[in-house]
């Protein structure tokens, strides 16, 4: 993943759950009018590794399944290589904004070491000037609503981007999604468990403004169904967390 990639988005994404074997059928029709990731390996796919943050009470898992229209969380995330990751690495301190029903995201590139600095240690690391929003964002969040580190979710993606008459249009088919809330360690190789029956994968469509014809009459016709799924809700799920586990809480992380 390059680190020239932009620092802000700003987008609608609509997700489904697909069964792998229709993703065979689903991939010949979007190969003929989107271009496969360039940052993809030989088999089209990289390795996404993410550490979210949350309150004690985690917050942000309640904030989503409450519903709430303006809600926030944080994360480290890796895009693993095939060495392992180590603290000069970089990686990218995000800021998932959703409001509404627009998603909005907001990032920083750290070395690895320099991102636990900030969001284990509450320093202040040193950054390029054009991170210095979110960098300040993120040490906001970290103090005023004692974030810690709550859950790793690992998967491999299949990405593709428009073309010439879609340039905003980005499609994700993410495989093997697992969780770990304990070893919550991005240089760890630890496996960590499923979270979805190892026939599904996650589709996502990601657009600035508009979904294609073509795209909107491939769902149709595939008969899939828009779900509102978080990883990190998936995971903490299957981990166990659930509504047996609601206590009393703030939910002004969020907002």
């Amino acid at each position: 993943m390059s680190l020239d990639a932009l620092r802000t988005f700003n987008r609608f994404e609509l997700k489904y759950i697909v069964t792998k074997k229709s993703v065979s059928r689903l991939r010949d029709e979007i190969a003929a009018y989107m271009q496969r990731d360039p940052h993809a390996d030989e088999t089209g796919r990289y390795t996404l590794t993410s550490l979210y943050y949350d309150t004690p009470a985690r917050d942000c898992f309640w904030a989503k399944l409450d519903g709430l229209r303006f809600r926030r969380k944080l994360r480290i995330r890796h895009y693993e290589q095939r060495t392992r990751l180590a603290e000069s690495m970089p990686v990218f301190v995000e800021i998932k904004q959703r409001v509404d029903r627009v998603t909005q995201k907001r990032r920083a590139v750290l070395a690895y070491g320099s991102a636990l600095d900030l969001c284990d240690e509450r320093m202040i690391p040193e950054h390029e000037a054009q991170d210095e929003p979110v960098v300040h964002e993120a040490y906001g969040l970290l103090v005023r609503h004692n974030l810690e580190p709550a859950c790793i979710t690992t998967y491999q993606r299949e990405a593709w981007i428009g073309g010439d008459y879609d340039p905003g249009l980005r499609l994700t088919i993410d495989f093997d999604l697992r969780h770990r809330v304990n070893d919550l360690r991005l240089d760890s190789k630890g496996p960590g468990r499923q979270v979805l029956p190892v026939q599904f994968a996650v589709l996502e469509i990601k657009a600035n403004d508009r979904v294609p014809y073509w795209l909107t009459h491939l769902v149709a016709r595939n008969n899939l169904h828009l779900t509102r799924i978080s990883k990190y809700c998936l995971s903490l799920e299957a981990a166990g967390y659930g509504l047996g586990d609601r206590q009393s809480r703030s939910v002004v992380v969020v907002g």
